[in-house]
């Protein structure tokens, strides 16, 4: 589904991302773990559109997307859930929600997002009994449900999720992983970035350890957990710091 080669992106002279690839399949949960400036936000932002890159191509469906605008990815099935939720807090939970498919609301499509938000208030029933109540007066785990139900009222065939746990209670992070996991046996495409490796590792087919912009591991989960080097660096230490 994306397949990303000898992908580079800069900030100003600053090279973030050095070269990297990676491919993910439909129906995979793919993670990405590494380092806070470690460049996987970089690397989300530049799939979706937000940032050009310098060299190499970025392929979804098998097109071309490289030189893509935000807005066009959104129409063609890409949604990035972003860190922090940055829900819009003056708004109610239903009026972040229809924002999220404003491209389907402009199709014609009221009827099936209708049926959406009913879906996605039984996904998270909390969202349901918050239905008029200010986004910016949510806890920090309804924003993230929130922020990830806005995501999929713009019915994505691929989430891009980075660093869902952020600022999270370990109960609510869990509740987090847990429907990341149901939506992908629903048949939902994940690309996770996740600085908690335990958690990202624990729902995903396969993962990427990425270092200073490249990527310096690679492998199915199980070879993951098992590696010395990511257990030491990311899993035992990290686990110790989560929320």
């Amino acid at each position: 589904m994306l397949h990303i080669r000898d992908l580079h992106v800069h900030y100003g002279s600053v090279e973030a991302i050095k070269g990297i690839s990676l491919d993910l399949g439909e129906n995979e949960i793919v993670v990405v773990i590494g380092a806070n400036g470690a460049g996987k936000t970089t690397i989300l932002k530049a799939i979706i559109g937000l940032l050009k890159p310098s060299l190499g191509e970025i392929w979804f469906h098998e097109k071309n997307i490289s030189h893509h605008k935000a807005y066009e990815l959104i129409k063609m099935g890409m949604c990035l859930i972003p860190e922090g939720r940055q829900i819009f807090p003056d708004l109610s939970v239903r009026e972040n929600m229809l924002l999220g498919a404003y491209h389907r609301l402009r199709k014609g499509e009221k009827e099936s997002v209708e049926k959406d938000i009913q879906r996605y208030f039984d996904l998270f029933p909390i969202l349901k009994a918050r239905t008029d109540q200010l986004g910016g007066t949510l806890s920090g785990g309804e924003q993230q449900m929130l922020a990830l139900a806005r995501g999929l009222m713009s019915s994505p065939k691929l989430l891009l999720m980075d660093e869902p746990s952020l600022g999270l209670a370990p109960k609510i992070a869990k509740q987090i992983f847990d429907t990341i996991y149901i939506l992908n046996q629903e048949g939902k495409t994940i690309l996770l970035v996740e600085q908690l490796a335990w958690l990202g590792l624990g729902v995903c087919n396969r993962g990427y350890v990425l270092e200073n912009g490249r990527i310096a591991l690679s492998g199915n989960r199980e070879n993951l957990l098992a590696n010395a080097k990511v257990v030491e660096a990311y899993i035992g230490r990290k686990k110790k710091e989560s929320p």
